[in-house]
């Protein structure tokens, strides 16, 4: 089965919709401040997706758990293992928690408000992408 580009550019954008809002609830929730919330949310929304370009074009440089493989038919299908998905999925949490936090940091000027958003944000974060890919498996829109 394969998807189509304009759904991976939907579930990509509703993720970073799902991710900010997320971001924002629990900034307010740490600050008190709903518009020191929006501004972090805001700022992250945009570090976020240059930040995601970036941390794929350099995992598209790692070779680590990638195998290619041909088909009968003479096309060549590369494929990414567990380990490599796990690896990759790590290192993106990690470097979306520490933007959180740096933004966090600089709004807030408070290193106790800015660790307990990015520390609470990775199992918030963990809880909601799962529950979006689940969402996203029940629609059939831009599959074939």
């Amino acid at each position: 089965m394969t998807e189509l580009l304009r759904r991976s550019v939907i579930k990509g954008a509703t993720w970073r919709m799902v991710g900010t809002i997320d971001t924002i609830l629990l900034s307010w929730l740490f600050t008190g401040r709903f518009h020191a919330a929006v501004k972090i949310g805001g700022i992250e929304l945009i570090t976020k997706i240059a930040l995601y370009y970036f941390h794929e074009r350099l995992w598209l440089r790692i070779p680590y758990g990638r195998a290619a493989g041909e088909h009968a038919d003479g096309t060549v299908r590369v494929r990414e293992n567990r380990r490599r998905n796990i690896a990759k999925g790590v290192s993106w949490r990690v470097l979306g928690t520490i933007d959180t936090m740096i933004i966090a940091f600089f709004i807030t000027g408070s290193h106790v408000q800015a660790a307990s958003i990015g520390i609470t944000e990775v199992f918030t974060k963990i809880l909601l992408f799962y529950l979006h890919e689940r969402a996203w498996n029940r629609i059939p829109h831009g599959r074939r």
